[in-house]
């Protein structure tokens, strides 16, 4: 995203002679807030951005000029990538395929072999790097504690062959085993569900207001006002409660897994 708005904060607090401790103060925010907004990383809500102008004392400049709350981003999910490494808690749900934190790497692979346009051998080969290095923050015992809904159609379609999706469903029941991760399955007899137009992430944080991440063909906005979060937790919850429960959902995997050829 643009940082012009940030860097306009920097310059307006800095011309204040204040430190960011005690615009937040003023502000009635925390320090590492106001570092993520003047570094690009955040986009205040509303309600943030008419604080800011009171303390700054800078009339209604950045709640006028406030990027919107649902924005399309150019490198679309750049964003949302930087934030779920800082996220305590994550939960994701998928209609397509595995979410990027969850996958394996032949099967980040496969996915990323049908880009367009079509990308050389080396730009791929980074472009996996770069998304298995994500999942790098489940290397943590406890943070951040993981939840995925995963619509039945995402073990449905053999990403990469049936080899690559025994492996990569296996994966999952292994983190799901070991409490890294809880896996919840949509079944397909279920028909319709409020989540059927794309996937979503929703992420809290130890200091920061919860973003929530959606994304469809091509496009994904990155939502944090208070009434976008609210409406997009409650549809997740209500997906999350026609899912089958945790131990029917890890044998509908393990199942999944030996129908494409996985043993033992």
């Amino acid at each position: 995203m643009s940082n012009n708005y940030g860097e306009w904060l920097r310059a307006q607090r800095e011309a204040a002679g204040l430190t960011q401790q005690e615009l937040a103060d003023l502000a009635i925010m925390t320090r590492s807030h106001i570092a993520h907004i003047e570094a690009g990383r955040r986009v205040p809500s509303r309600e943030d951005a008419r604080r800011l102008d009171r303390a700054l004392d800078t009339g209604d400049v950045l709640s006028s000029f406030l990027p919107l709350d649902e924005r399309v981003v150019a490198d679309y999910f750049a964003p949302a990538r930087a934030l779920e490494q800082q996220a305590t808690e994550i939960r994701e749900f998928a209609i397509t395929y595995v979410p990027g934190l969850l996958q394996t790497e032949a099967y980040a692979r496969a996915v990323l072999s049908t880009v367009y346009p079509p990308q050389g051998e080396e730009e791929r080969d980074r472009n996996v790097v770069t998304r298995l290095e994500r999942a790098r923050v489940l290397a943590d015992p406890v943070k951040p504690a993981l939840w995925a809904v995963l619509d039945e159609a995402v073990l449905r379609r053999p990403v990469g062959g049936p080899k690559v999706m025994a492996e990569q469903i296996m994966h999952l029941v292994r983190l799901a085993e070991s409490d890294r991760i809880r896996v919840h399955i949509l079944p397909l007899s279920l028909g319709s569900h409020i989540l059927m137009s794309g996937m979503l992430s929703l992420m809290w944080f130890e200091d920061q207001p919860p973003v929530a991440y959606s994304e469809g063909c091509s496009v994904g906005k990155l939502h944090d006002s208070p009434a976008a979060i609210k409406r997009l937790q409650g549809m997740y919850d209500l997906a999350l409660s026609d899912a089958l429960p945790r131990a029917e959902s890890l044998a509908f995997l393990r199942a999944t897994a030996k129908g494409y050829g996985h043993h033992g």
